[in-house]
């Protein structure tokens, strides 16, 4: 195959967008959620994996904790893959860290990107399918089911557990 033919067949394919997020929770278990400006709800500290650039969705997470929170961490093991199907948007592949537990005295050095954050806050579990929107809620309870239990990654499809 000539190289503009594989460029060709490239650009044919379909396409698949990846993002990617940690799940930080403090000495409660409560988790860490930001408040995106340019959308309603709630989220975790994350956002889209630069591929574009050589990025993986680990390197990603840790990017991207510290531009919105402004706290270097080192995304732990996977807790949870997402496969979500687009409405508008091409599907998304979720990846979704152990951040660890931050402790009470490091919530101070919490500092918000303002371009797009508002807040943050501590949200109870049993808080979180109201704050979290649709997939990312049951893909945050999968994450916590997975800690508790000490299982390995899951996978799931919408948020759903399948396998």
């Amino acid at each position: 195959m000539a190289v503009q033919d594989f460029a060709t067949y490239i650009a044919g394919l379909p396409r698949v967008l990846a993002a990617t997020a940690v799940l930080l929770r403090d000495e409660e278990g409560r988790v860490l959620l930001v408040e995106p400006n340019y959308r309603d709800g709630w989220a975790l500290p994350g956002g889209t994996v630069e591929s574009d650039e050589g990025e993986t969705p680990r390197q990603g997470a840790r990017r991207e904790t510290l531009e919105e929170i402004g706290l270097d961490i080192r995304p732990g093991r996977l807790l949870a893959v997402d496969w979500v199907p687009g409405n508008a948007r091409p599907p998304l592949v979720a990846y979704l860290y152990d951040g660890g537990v931050l402790p009470a005295h490091r919530h101070a050095a919490i500092r918000l990107q303002e371009e797009e954050l508002l807040s943050w806050r501590f949200a109870p579990r049993q808080e979180l399918t109201v704050l979290l929107p649709g997939a990312l809620g049951r893909r945050v309870h999968a994450a916590l089911e997975v800690l508790a239990a000490g299982r390995g990654t899951v996978e799931l499809e919408n948020g759903e557990i399948v396998g």
